[in-house]
């Protein structure tokens, strides 16, 4: 249920003609089908962190607060900034998951470029995250319930979504269920429901987003949540209207 350091629009913001899609890979390695090599994108994202650690260690610009003398510390295990990079980072991976599928199988071309933004958007997005993580110490993803850095939020579950790990899954996130049924689909049912998926997943996040911008203690934290709201917000309205031109309607968000 979408950063300064990545050069994407921020989302799309209406019914203007998107830029177009992405140049297909002719490299050696393409299947054939005018897609990346699947190990690109694990590449990438680990080369995002490589290049954070590298470049948190050669000017000392570890992201962390400072203490009484001024020096740097790592945030706290249970705080805002960890827990949104963790929780925030879970949430992104099963956008990238969808917005792949969607990529790789549309035949339309501004649902192909929409789902390559949020793609390449998103998964540079946790490239950085779990670059902070790395350099303060603290696991890709914590072993708790998910949120429970959002003191004082309402419950989070939706509907009957569970997580991999068997924890109720976060707001907007699919289930296995309708995760398959977007993976069986074709043509129009399946540009409409990713649309339905990813609008839910996008609106699922705003709680996270708000809280993270809000109450990170780190700037850079708290730059980055905003900035994804915006983006996502734009986002949103821009798949509220392919819906609507395609006579569908939203998913509610349970």
């Amino acid at each position: 249920m979408t950063s300064t350091d990545v050069t994407h629009r921020d989302g799309p913001s209406g019914a203007g003609s998107p830029p177009g899609p992405p140049p297909a890979d002719t490299g050696p390695d393409d299947d054939g089908g005018g897609r990346e090599p699947r190990w690109v994108r694990p590449v990438l994202v680990v080369g995002a962190v490589l290049a954070l650690l590298l470049l948190g260690g050669a000017g000392g610009l570890l992201l962390g607060l400072h203490n009484a003398t001024g020096d740097l510390v790592a945030p706290a295990s249970d705080s805002v900034d960890v827990g949104f990079a963790q929780d925030m980072s879970t949430h992104h991976q099963q956008a990238v998951e969808m917005a792949t599928w969607e990529r790789d199988h549309t035949t339309v071309p501004e649902l192909r470029q929409l789902a390559y933004d949020i793609e390449s958007t998103q998964e540079a997005q946790i490239g950085r995250m779990q670059g902070w993580l790395a350099l303060w110490g603290a696991p890709a993803q914590h072993s708790g319930d998910y949120m429970q850095w959002m003191v004082g939020a309402p419950a989070h579950t939706h509907g009957a979504a569970v997580a991999q790990n068997g924890l109720p899954a976060m707001p907007g996130m699919a289930t296995a269920d309708e995760l398959r049924r977007l993976r069986a689909s074709t043509g129009t049912d399946m540009d409409v429901l990713f649309l339905q998926l990813m609008l839910r997943h996008h609106q699922g996040g705003v709680g996270m987003l708000e809280y993270g911008a809000r109450y990170a203690q780190i700037p850079e934290v708290r730059n980055l949540a905003a900035q994804m709201l915006s983006s996502q917000t734009s986002e949103s309205q821009y798949m509220t209207q392919l819906l609507a031109e395609r006579g569908a309607q939203p998913l509610p968000l349970q």
